[in-house]
């Protein structure tokens, strides 16, 4: 379960950066991640909430945004945009095979909102 790693550093970094900052208490912590990260929004919610218990974030929540796969043809150079996650097997507009993947693979903390 990799959440777990991944929880402990979005805590650790955001205490360290408020806490760099003269900031006792952290309110939110917003994050972005693609569709494509392979990270599973729901445990990475349980893991946070395990994790920052007894640090400035334990009254902290969790906002999670979901960025979704895009991509760009080869045949037809248009982008597309998947709301259907990972898996796209052809380009939406044309059909072609002849696909690359470009985006969906974020994992960035937006904001850490603080009291």
């Amino acid at each position: 379960m990799h959440e777990l790693s991944i929880a402990r550093s979005v805590i650790d970094l955001a205490v360290k950066n408020c806490l760099d900052n003269g900031t006792t208490t952290i309110e939110k912590i917003i994050l972005s991640i693609g569709a494509a990260s392979g990270v599973m929004p729901e445990a990475l919610s349980f893991a946070f909430d395990v994790i920052k218990q007894g640090t400035i974030a334990g009254g902290a929540a969790l906002c999670i945004n979901t960025v979704p796969v895009s991509g760009v043809c080869s045949d037809c150079t248009k982008e597309f945009v998947s709301h259907d996650g990972y898996f796209i097997i052809n380009c939406p507009h044309c059909n072609s095979a002849a696909i690359t993947v470009t985006g969906g693979f974020d994992l960035d903390m937006v904001e850490i909102d603080v009291e």
